[in-house]
């Protein structure tokens, strides 16, 4: 697979990270890098990161590119994504998409999709793996969703399959990401201006909109809300369901024949807290300990996810699934 990465924030280097570092992703070509800060910021930002550390290969600017270990990847510096190689996918990282001609500007440069790292009313279609992965057919732009979508979709969509609930609701528990400020400063969120890695702030979440648009009949039934929360990384997911039937059995071994069934959905028997959920690469991991079930009806589950890690994973994933097409 062939892919351009758009964009060298938080996820384009989570991508990238895990190209580099996994095996099973050595066949990736990363033919071209685009990033409006400067290359020797860029190198800087990869070799050290604050959460998931320094990465375990020599990291240096060699021309108009960065040496890798002993890969070395091209790079550009323009605002708008320009002339690219002929490649699979066009990773749309940037999260500054403001219209249906910047979200296909990879189409128009030699890429055969476009899979944008977010929400996106300029998508084709929204995909997120183990809930609709189906839907996207021949589409040439694909939004992948949120980190949080990807959590809940297919946890609920397995749910349901397997014990189909009335009613659902999820509460995300989200870190701080970079649209809180560090100290008081105005937002359009009142709640969001303030300082997100002094307070827990309860605030909204595109997930519910999402899941709608995902899983219909399933986000008819569910109300999702979020708080942000003072932690750097990694994010849990708190979820209520109420059965239509009692449940048959323990609820953890009905959780461990789902986990069984899905390669995005992970399970841990141990009491882990966030930090011991980073670089995990499921969609979400259930806490199978949290576990609660009241009357036989209403059950309650604890999943973690990281939010960068294991979404970088579903980018990676998808993109491999559009590039199958064209095989």
């Amino acid at each position: 697979m062939r892919i351009v990465i758009n964009g060298f924030g938080r996820i384009g280097r989570t991508i990238l990270r895990q190209i580099l570092t996994d095996p099973a992703h050595h066949d990736i070509d990363v033919a071209l890098i685009n990033e409006i800060a400067p290359l020797e910021t860029c190198a800087y930002l990869f070799k050290y990161d604050s959460t998931f550390g320094p990465l375990p290969l020599a990291v240096s600017v060699e021309g108009t590119g960065l040496r890798l270990g002993d890969r070395w990847v091209p790079f550009t510096n323009k605002s708008k994504l320009g002339d690219i190689p002929a490649v699979d996918v066009v990773m749309e990282c940037t999260g500054k998409l403001t219209s249906r001609a910047m979200a296909a500007r990879g189409l128009a440069h030699d890429a055969r999709a476009v899979l944008i790292s977010g929400p996106s009313e300029y998508a084709d279609v929204t995909a997120v793996l183990g809930a609709n992965e189906d839907a996207v057919g021949d589409a040439q732009i694909i939004s992948n969703s949120s980190c949080t979508t990807n959590a809940i979709a297919p946890l609920l969509r397995a749910l349901h399959s397997a014990a189909p609930f009335l009613r659902a609701h999820v509460t995300t528990i989200h870190c701080f990401t970079g649209s809180q400020p560090l100290v008081d400063a105005p937002r359009g969120d009142l709640a969001r201006s303030r300082a997100g890695a002094e307070s827990i702030v309860p605030t909204t979440t595109s997930a519910a909109h999402e899941l709608e648009g995902i899983l219909p009949e399933i986000g008819a039934r569910t109300s999702v809300a979020a708080v942000r929360v003072p932690s750097l990384s990694v994010s849990a997911v708190d979820v209520t369901l109420q059965l239509e039937a009692p449940l048959d059995g323990d609820p953890q071994k009905f959780l461990r024949a789902i986990t069984a069934t899905s390669p995005v959905i992970g399970a841990t028997e141990d009491p882990c807290v966030s930090r011991d959920m980073r670089g995990r690469p499921e969609s979400v991991v259930l806490a199978l300990p949290q576990t609660q079930m009241i009357h036989g009806t209403q059950l309650r589950l604890f999943g973690w996810y990281d939010n960068e890690w294991g979404f970088s994973a579903r980018m990676i994933d998808m993109a491999r699934r559009l590039a199958a097409r064209n095989a």
